[in-house]
């Protein structure tokens, strides 16, 4: 057998599915060890993928890859072309995000108490639905203010179009999540005047 044909044989896409899993975590804005907790590996696995996520693209840190807007190949939006026949515009606010110390507590309070549809949940975030608006819980020890997430019918094109307007972007469209039927939640995180934190989010639904 010669050297050619050991190993893995090589992904036909950029990065391979476990190094995606880690680049859009960091695109998000997590650490390394808070993808390491949410993703169930060990943090040395998280920094070597970092490492090779950044050496195949020829990025020289975390931030250069949180700009980085690529897509997976196996995405949704894979080869979508970007619509530009009608201005873009912002729709609803699809979804609120609220830090709370104990998301154990605040999922049972938001679901028990205030009768709010719980969702789905998985470590420690949790979501509701409110008439249409979808609410985020996150655990933290520092709670933070809410942050508004402004629905768009494609992220990839109002990213573009809001830095044309001098929209300062925290990071790219990147996917956070893919549901049980394909789904795709996309979103990027922008600043407002006073530098507070907004986002723009899409869904993706199967190419079929």
């Amino acid at each position: 057998m010669d050297q050619a044909s050991r190993g893995r044989p090589p992904f036909p896409d950029v990065l391979t599915p476990a190094e995606w899993r880690v680049a859009e975590a960091v695109r998000h804005g997590l650490t390394n060890r808070q993808i390491a907790e949410r993703q169930g590996v060990s943090l040395d696995a998280v920094k070597f993928h970092v490492t090779n996520v950044l050496q195949k693209l020829s990025l020289s840190n975390r931030r250069a890859l949180r700009h980085w807007s690529g897509v997976r190949k196996q995405s949704n939006v894979a080869g979508r072309k970007i619509q530009v026949s009608e201005p873009m515009q912002l729709g609803r606010i699809g979804q609120i995000a609220r830090t709370v110390r104990d998301i154990n507590s605040a999922t049972r309070w938001y679901g028990e108490v205030l009768g709010l549809k719980h969702l789905y949940s998985f470590g420690n975030i949790s979501f509701f639905e409110c008439d249409g608006t979808r609410l985020f819980l996150s655990e933290d020890k520092n709670p933070a203010n809410s942050i508004l997430y402004f629905q768009v019918q494609d992220v990839h094109r109002a990213h573009l179009e809001l830095i044309e307007r001098g929209v300062e972007f925290i990071n790219a469209p990147h996917m956070i999540h893919q549901h049980d039927d394909g789904t795709e939640e996309w979103m990027a995180f922008f600043k407002d005047n006073e530098g507070h934190p907004l986002a723009i989010i899409a869904q993706a639904g199967s190419r079929g």
